[in-house]
């Protein structure tokens, strides 16, 4: 997945700039969650529901971009539909709608299609696969 985070503020840029070494920033913080709280969640979204008409639009714009013989592999599909069922479950559902394969499709499907395809970037792209499939 691609995310972009932008450019930190000048004082921050700066604390960053005179502070420790980064590694020895990480052994010094503090967990978000333990190990069974995470191991919890990550179970929680392997549950949430994914329907047949859901999948078959998965499917559908894994298809359509596989052209000029680029395109989206099956470990793109698994991946959208992982951070789809995150996105779902974080907004209090049990099951994946398209709006939450469209959420995550462009930071998901951008990274995967780093190649310009037709002299588009991986975002560009992914937005077209969004705007020309049908939904379910």
């Amino acid at each position: 997945m691609r995310l972009a985070l932008g450019v930190p503020d000048r004082t921050a840029e700066r604390a960053l700039l005179e502070g420790q070494e980064r590694r020895e920033l990480l052994r010094a913080m503090e967990p978000a969650m333990s190990v069974i709280e995470l191991q919890q969640l990550q179970g929680w979204t392997r549950a949430v529901h994914a329907a047949p008409a859901l999948l078959d639009y998965l499917q559908d714009l894994l298809a359509a971009s596989r052209v000029q013989g680029h395109g989206l592999s099956p470990r793109a599909g698994l991946a959208v539909l992982a951070a789809s069922r995150a996105w779902a479950l974080l907004s209090g559902r049990a099951m994946v709608l398209p709006e939450d394969i469209q959420a995550v499709a462009f930071p998901v499907m951008a990274h995967r299609l780093e190649h310009a395809i037709d002299g588009m970037g991986g975002v560009e792209f992914a937005k077209q696969l969004i705007a020309e499939t049908p939904l379910p």
